[in-house]
This record gives structure tokens, C-alpha cells and sequence, in this order.
């Protein structure tokens, strides 16, 4: 495969993106293509926050991909000039004594193993350092230093930005994109009201919008849609760290986590469970009783949290893979097309390493993370280490 192939992107995310700065660093001709405008408001990747960690129990590769992430987080920061990656710690706690097998015992022994120093945390240590917490539910877990939060639709609007730089065409506001096959072969894409483009590659990164698109994958990814809530406390100082900072509270079992107060004073609480098989392009709508849901946890685990004024909700769709692992290669089927979707919900955080992951797959190179992700028979399903199944 030639450098100076010409490829055409079709979803501007954290994949599409990423996919683009580094082809067109490799001396590829890149045109990406979007539905909307970037950061598209209803994309996963566009929210006020995003976790980063590298917290994934025995997860080897997921683990070292959070550990080379943080790092590029942090020159990210330099580079731009700003802080959008925030490390505050990543805390996460169990009602009971955590045990081999879960979440909270399996990634601290794990990266401790791997010479990270962590905090053993239990329900004294909550009532004198983290006072938000109900201390008398929560009794076991840890604290990471290192890890936090990111501000992902600054960070998408920071990329497209550079995109730009590099001479990388954006069209934006495209009616009905959708990639266009000459029999098997993925030859392009073309837009409702006509227009087509044409290129030997297309890469689809298009998120929950991917099974719609591309209907052969739909028995290995779905779209699922997942709420948020963002409460806006009257005195957000009892939500900042150090004393809160990003929070999983029996993560694996519940699924429950959140951030600290962000700079407008709004702290976001969601929720990484089964969620709700949904079409990307229906209207999104809260289930009946989500509030009461949400501040049913709230009074048992941050009480002074429970009562506070809820500013707004978000539908965030995930394109989640029948096995939680990213879906990342070219179909054999449709010569000249290439898939990098099936994001399941825990993909932003591994921004700054998905570029040379996706490029390396495109142009059939080697790379130690990329078998985990190619193009694979449906098997049991499974989920990354803080999903709550169930």
C-alpha cells in the first residue's frame, strides 16, 4: 500500500480523527467526512468529560494501552498550552471487602505488580479525606494518583483543528453519508442529495451510527444508549479534589461512576451498565423513572449530593461489540473498506494511542495491540473490566 494513497474517513470522533492526523502524517491524501459538525453534538466522543485510567483488573494490554495514554495526555496538555486531561486520581470503592475476581481487587494488584503506587482506601479514610462519600456503605477499595478526567468535546474541536493544519479536508454537514459499494467493493462514499466521493480506501468510524451503516456487522455491534446527569450543587467545593476526584462506586457490579465539579460547577454521574439497544437515529429520550434512579444512588452514596438541582441530561450512544473489544480491520468481504468502531464505551480515554493503532491496520502493519481487534466470529459475550453485565 502506497504512502501516498488517498483514503476517505467517515465519522469524525476520537477514531476517524486520530485515523487521519496519523495517515496524513504518513504521507496520506485525507479527506474525512461527517454527518455534522465536529465536535458533532450527538457523537459519543463530544460530552463536558471523559475517565481516564489505566485501571483495567488483569487486563494486560488495556492496562499498558492507559499507561502510554496518560503519558500522551500529558504532552498533549504542553502542547496545547492548556490542561484539557485533568489528573485528579481515579477512586473506586466496594460495599463489601473487595475479592479476587472483581474490579477494585484485580487492577490493584495488578498495577501494583506493575510499580504503581496506590492508596488502600477503606470507610476511616473516606470519612477523613473523602467526606462526600456515605462512608458507612462503602468499606474497601483503592485511590490511583494517576489518572482523572478529560475534556472530550474540547479535545475532538483541538484535533479538528490540527486536522486542518495538516492539510486534511473536512467536510462537514454531509446529508446522509453512507459508503458506496460497486458490487463487494467499498468504492467511496455518497451523501442523499448526490455527491460522491471517490478513493481506492474508506475507512467507516462512524460510532453507534456504524451497524446502521454497514448491516453485515449487525449481529457482532449494536448501538446502546446510556444516560447522563449533570447536577449543579449549590456549594460544588465539597466535589473538588482532591477530596472528589473521578469516582467508580462498585463499578463492576453496578456500574455507577462520575467526576469531580468541572469549572461551570457541574458534576456529571452516569452510568457503564447493559444500557438499551437503540437505533442512532432514533430521537433520545430518558427511560420513565431515570431521575429517581439516579438519585436513589445519590442518597446512598454522596447524600449531600442527592438533593442538588439537575441541570441537564445526555443520551450517549456506545457501539458496543458483542465482546467489548474495539472492532478494527479491513473486511475481507469488501475490498477497500476498513472498519475502526465498536468503541463499547471505554474508548476516549485511549485517544492519543488509537491513531497508530487504526493506521497500522490500514497501511497491514505490525502492531502488538491490534489482534485483539480484527475482524472476528461472535462468541460469548463479555465486557471491559468495569462494565457492569447485568
Amino acid at each position: 500500500m502506497s504512502a501516498s494513497s488517498c483514503i476517505l474517513i467517515l465519522g469524525g470522533g476520537c477514531f476517524g480523527l486520530t485515523a487521519a492526523l496519523e495517515l496524513r502524517s504518513r504521507g496520506w491524501k485525507v479527506t474525512l467526512i461527517d454527518q455534522g459538525r465536529l465536535p458533532h453534538p450527538d457523537a459519543a466522543s463530544t460530552d463536558i468529560s471523559k475517565v481516564v485510567r489505566m485501571d483495567y483488573a488483569q487486563d494486560e494490554q488495556h492496562t499498558a494501552m492507559g499507561e502510554r495514554s496518560i503519558e500522551r495526555w500529558r504532552e498533549w496538555n504542553a502542547r496545547w498550552g492548556e490542561d484539557l486531561y485533568h489528573e485528579v486520581g481515579f477512586l473506586v470503592m466496594s460495599r463489601e471487602e473487595v475479592q479476587t475476581g472483581g474490579f477494585e481487587h484485580d487492577s490493584r494488584q495488578f498495577l501494583v505488580s506493575r510499580g504503581h503506587q496506590l492508596r488502600r482506601t477503606s470507610s476511616e479514610m473516606l470519612r477523613e479525606l473523602h467526606p462526600a462519600w456515605n462512608h458507612t456503605a462503602y468499606r474497601d477499595g483503592y485511590l490511583n494518583p494517576v489518572g482523572g478526567w478529560v475534556e472530550s468535546g474540547r479535545v475532538i474541536a483541538k484535533l479538528a483543528a490540527e486536522a486542518r493544519a495538516a492539510g486534511i479536508e473536512i467536510i462537514e454537514d454531509v446529508a446522509d453519508p453512507q459508503p458506496h459499494f460497486a458490487g463487494a467493493r467499498c468504492t467511496g462514499i455518497s451523501s442523499s442529495n448526490g455527491i460522491h466521493w471517490q478513493a481506492d480506501h474508506v475507512l467507516v468510524s462512524a460510532g453507534a451510527w456504524t451497524p446502521a451503516l454497514l448491516p453485515h456487522l449487525q449481529d457482532v455491534m449494536w448501538a446502546t444508549a446510556q444516560t447522563v446527569f449533570h447536577f449543579k450543587p449549590r456549594d460544588p467545593s465539597l466535589f473538588t479534589p482532591p477530596q472528589f476526584p473521578v469516582w467508580g462506586a462498585d463499578i463492576g457490579k453496578t456500574g455507577w461512576y462520575g467526576f469531580p465539579a468541572n469549572v461551570d460547577g457541574l458534576v456529571k454521574v452516569a452510568n457503564h451498565g447493559p444500557g438499551r439497544r437503540v437505533n442512532a437515529n432514533d430521537p433520545r429520550s430518558l427511560p420513565a423513572g431515570e431521575e429517581e434512579r439516579y438519585r436513589t444512588f445519590l442518597r446512598e452514596t454522596f447524600p449531600p449530593l442527592a438533593d442538588a438541582p439537575l441541570h441537564s441530561t445526555r443520551v450517549c450512544l456506545y457501539c458496543d461489540t458483542f465482546d467489548g473489544a474495539f472492532w478494527i480491520d479491513h473486511d475481507s468481504e469488501h475490498p477497500g473498506l476498513i472498519v475502526a468502531a465498536g468503541d463499547s464505551g471505554h474508548a476516549f480515554k485511549f485517544t492519543p494511542v488509537m491513531g497508530e493503532i487504526i493506521a497500522d491496520v490500514v497501511e497491514r502493519k505490525a502492531n502488538a495491540w491490534t489482534a485483539r481487534y480484527r475482524w472476528r466470529e461472535k462468541t460469548a459475550a463479555s465486557a471491559d473490566g468495569a462494565r457492569a453485565s447485568s
